[in-house]
């Protein structure tokens, strides 16, 4: 995806470092030129050694080096704002974005960025404590970056290295990939398409502090809304509880319960051009949720099920002609032929049918292997793909039958 293209890596001095020779690899085998700049604080948290090992490039830090005024590599700084074709910086921490935002460039990082063409794009991924990010200082920094044209990735929630757990995490490697291939190699085959996708689990209730759901990570939808909005698609992500970033150019609304993914999708069906239903949708609810919370006795306790509304199918059986629907069909093992059943019963173009095994396929994991099956009986088996390339290739089918119409 990235062949040829000259990434510049900044990384400053925060926890989160520690992920970035994954990022180094992954851009690398989407077969970039990755130079690494880090600050003398990032090298704190993770090894200079490891960084030149999988960028196959020494990683630069100071301004005024002695090797390299001795080679007449004063002027890299220069060099590197005219070879590179983005620059994206993670972590990023408090500390930079306030000299970036003010135009300070004392190290090499900051240098870097001031001299980088203004053609070129600018990813910034912030990490931090969420007090730090959520404070006006920080904030009014974003808006200012921002306005001069950065792309900001927010970062998500979860357990952060103070012990606390609240927003600031950095989002993991995969998804800044992700965002930084939209930027670099945008797409438009999906220009004016509006595109509805469903993902992750839904949860239904038992009272208010318990529920029923499943194991979906919501990864599988993500990428694909990623991928479509790389492609130039209007995309409307209605997800359920994930720990998610939003990808970049996607339009997000989160829900909880099947009735609520149901309301928020419906809004969209009559202008969607596809709407692709990889959500991991409750088949049942309890019929009555209780109010407060059910307190444990020593008898048995029976929860009566109801079945909740089937998305995909309503908007199948009420689409309009030209209109694409797409679904996935996961089982432990074998059952392609419930896939296929699945197609026909709920008058779809296109199933992705996926074998769970929790190893490389189905939920929470970052790869899948998907078998495409689509209206006219044609069967596409692919391999075990990481999500973002399975959404590709989900995406180049649905394109096709879209060509067909």
């Amino acid at each position: 995806m990235l062949t040829g293209k000259n990434i510049i890596l900044g990384i400053c001095g925060g926890i989160a470092a520690y992920k970035t020779p994954h990022l180094v690899r992954l851009l690398k085998k989407a077969g970039a030129n990755v130079q690494v700049v880090a600050t003398a604080s990032a090298l704190q948290f993770v090894s200079e050694l490891s960084l030149a090992t999988v960028s196959r490039a020494p990683v630069l830090r100071d301004m005024f080096d002695a090797d390299r005024a001795a080679e007449g590599e004063l002027t890299r700084h220069i060099s590197l704002g005219e070879w590179a074709d983005a620059f994206v910086i993670s972590p990023v921490t408090a500390n930079t974005l306030a000299k970036l935002s003010a135009g300070l460039c004392d190290d090499m990082l900051s240098v870097c960025f001031i001299t980088l063409r203004p053609d070129k794009p600018v990813l910034l991924v912030p990490a931090m404590d969420g007090h730090m990010y959520n404070s006006p200082s920080v904030q009014r920094n974003l808006k200012v970056l921002a306005a001069q044209g950065c792309h900001i990735m927010e970062p998500e929630s979860g357990e952060l290295a103070s012990g606390q757990c609240g927003l600031g995490r950095m989002p993991e490697p995969e998804s800044i990939f992700e965002a930084l291939t939209a930027l670099i190699e945008p797409s438009f085959s999906l220009e004016g398409r509006t595109i509805i996708v469903t993902a992750g689990p839904t949860r239904e209730k038992l009272d208010d502090v318990r529920f029923l759901s499943n194991y979906s990570s919501g990864k599988m939808g993500f990428a694909i809304a990623a991928e479509a909005a790389r492609r130039g698609a209007d995309v409307k992500l209605v997800s359920g509880p994930v720990s998610l970033s939003t990808p970049p150019g996607v339009e997000r609304f989160d829900v909880e319960s099947a009735a609520e993914m149901l309301d928020a999708a419906s809004r969209h069906f009559d202008r969607c051009d596809v709407f692709i239903g990889a959500a991991a949708v409750a088949d049942y609810r309890p019929e009555t949720a209780v109010s407060g919370k059910i307190k444990k006795n020593d008898k048995e306790m029976e929860v009566r099920l109801v079945r909740n509304p089937d998305i995909l199918s309503t908007f199948a059986a009420g689409r309009k002609a030209g209109q694409l629907a797409v679904g996935f069909a996961l089982e432990t093992k074998g059952g392609i032929g419930y896939a296929k059943e699945k197609l026909e019963r709920k008058n779809l173009d296109l199933v992705a049918f996926n074998v769970y095994d929790r190893v490389t396929s189905g939920f929470e994991v970052d790869t899948n292997a998907l078998t495409l099956i689509d209206r006219t009986g044609k069967v596409t088996e692919l391999p075990v793909l990481p999500k973002q390339e399975a959404a590709g290739q989900l995406l180049d089918a649905v394109e096709q039958l879209l060509e067909q119409q």
